[in-house]
């Protein structure tokens, strides 16, 4: 057993409870659907559309954060990274974005980090504001990680702003941490395409897939340890019957 076991099962049933007790359904009249399978399985249909809007800030968020805080230094989510990045580092990461767009150069993400760091603290500061980091982890060796927290299916164009945004943070970081160790990478809670690998074909010329895309176990066992995603799994099981009388006397109202 996991030490994170029962914070986590409360994180799970506050925050299904939460959306239980603020769900109302839309105004959305399907009357061919409904005569067919009922206003109550409409209505659930239509509570796991909304839950599945929020499922990453309400409860994948919070989730790995639990996780993380018995293994890291420091775990916290939706962390502003900085404000600033040197304009040297900007030109960098626009070479980099266009020989990656180009595919005159394929992704390594160590030499990038590299090439940033070299000139992270040359020319003037800029201001720039990018996307909070979803979860931000420092473990005891004082190795920074950032994860961008992604549905399980991105359209494949969005992979090269997810890349941009991956090597700003690290030139946001090093402008005012200069010497640090630093990862910054996609984090993506399941495989929708289980059990076949996930489909990374979508990624692949934009990210280095082995330093910049964690999926499924290999991002929740990273966070919580080796087994956390199975044993994450038997959670969501158990907390789904623990509530199943509760979920089901809600949608019997309608």
């Amino acid at each position: 057993m996991f030490s994170w076991d029962e914070p986590v099962k409360q994180v799970l049933r506050d925050a299904i409870r939460k959306k239980l007790a603020n769900y109302h359904p839309e105004a959305n009249n399907m009357p061919f659907h409904t005569r067919l399978l009922g206003k109550d399985r409409m209505a659930l249909y239509s509570f796991v559309q909304s839950l599945n809007t929020n499922f990453g800030t309400s409860i994948f968020e919070p989730l790995a954060i639990r996780l993380a805080e018995g293994r890291f230094k420091s775990a916290q989510s939706q962390v502003i990274i900085g404000r600033k990045i040197s304009s040297q580092s900007q030109i960098i990461i626009q070479n980099i974005m266009n020989h990656l767009s180009d595919a005159s150069a394929t992704p390594s993400k160590s030499d990038e980090i590299d090439a940033i760091r070299q000139v992270c603290l040359t020319g003037e500061p800029a201001n720039l504001k990018t996307t909070r980091a979803d979860i931000a982890l420092e473990d005891n060796q004082g190795v920074v990680y950032l994860f961008d927290l992604k549905t399980a299916k991105p359209n494949k164009g969005m992979f090269k702003d997810f890349k941009r945004t991956l090597l700003e943070w690290v030139a946001i970081y090093l402008l005012e941490h200069p010497d640090a160790q630093i990862h910054t990478a996609i984090a993506i809670p399941y495989n929708p395409y289980a059990p076949k690998p996930y489909e990374r074909w979508t990624a692949r010329g934009m990210l280095d897939l082995d330093a910049e895309l964690y999926v499924a176990e290999q991002f929740w066992d990273f966070v919580g340890g080796a087994g956390a995603y199975d044993h994450l799994l038997t959670i969501f099981e158990t907390v789904g019957l623990e509530l199943k009388s509760e979920i089901d006397d809600k949608f019997k109202q309608f």
